[in-house]
């Protein structure tokens, strides 16, 4: 064992020497990165004080709720336009926490992006069914795999969070 230094007191109380400056700060340690999504994390919309997502999931309920109750040639109408607010908002909702780091969408955000390549194929093309789902498991696949690297990058390294 050797002897430990031991700070020498002066006439004026205990000498306090300044610690050695440097050029540069110390560098901050990274930052650990929990699996819990907490809720202050949670990305703000542009919009932040205006509830723009939920107005736009409340008029699609109601306009869904409507096109139920009424029936005939106006509830086709009002059922499409309720279910795609609805879907709408909710994608809004998972594209801002996904590219936020927050919480990972890859799946819903995949399976929307091959929708939106096979939708306008079929209605488009006379290609057959079995061709338009391959393009659309492909696109799926490759979409995935580019959404978890995004979110891999912007959580700190994490998967996914809940």
């Amino acid at each position: 064992m050797g002897r430990r230094s031991r700070k020498r007191t002066g006439p004026g109380g205990p000498v306090v020497r300044p610690a050695p400056v440097t050029g540069r700060a110390a560098p901050a340690p990274p930052p650990v990165a929990d699996r819990r999504a907490r809720k202050l994390e949670a990305p703000k919309a542009p919009w932040a004080p205006f509830p723009l997502v939920e107005l736009a999931v409340l008029v699609g309920m109601v306009l869904i709720l409507v096109g139920f109750l009424l029936g005939g040639d106006q509830a086709g109408r009002l059922l499409v336009i309720g279910f795609s607010l609805v879907s709408l908002a909710g994608l809004e909702l998972s594209v801002r926490e996904h590219l936020a780091g927050y919480r990972s969408h890859s799946t819903l955000l995949a399976g929307a992006t091959a929708i939106l390549l096979v939708v306008p194929l079929f209605f488009l093309t006379s290609l057959p069914s079995e061709v338009l789902l391959i393009l659309g498991a492909a696109f799926f696949a490759a979409a995935f795999q580019g959404l978890r690297s995004v979110f891999t990058r912007r959580s700190g390294g994490l998967g996914f969070r809940a």
